[in-house]
């Protein structure tokens, strides 16, 4: 699998900016069928940082209902990787890549 195609897109919001002060943490919108594996090999020749740890996350798809009668919208599903970095000090500027 190629790099970029395992990791789609960072996460950025709120919820995201404060898990970054407390330890170094990260989010990621990862591919289908990737793995925790390949997403920290991934990281590490992307970015050049190690990682410690990588927590895979499957949103289901959800529905919501339309003002007409009948119609469906849906929410696709999607993956989310969060990952965690070995030393504190490392930071991952997920706009630049190496």
């Amino acid at each position: 699998m190629r790099l970029y195609k395992i990791l789609q897109k960072p996460i950025v919001t709120e919820k995201t900016a404060n898990m970054q002060l407390s330890k170094p943490r990260y989010a990621f919108q990862v591919a289908p069928d990737a793995t925790k594996i390949d997403v920290k090999v991934a990281i590490r020749e992307l970015y050049g940082v190690e990682v410690s740890d990588v927590n895979i996350l499957n949103t289901r798809e959800k529905f919501k209902y339309g003002k007409k009668k009948g119609m469906q919208i849906r929410k696709r599903t999607s993956k989310k990787a969060y990952v965690t970095l070995k030393n504190a000090s490392d930071t991952l500027d997920v706009t630049l890549v190496k």
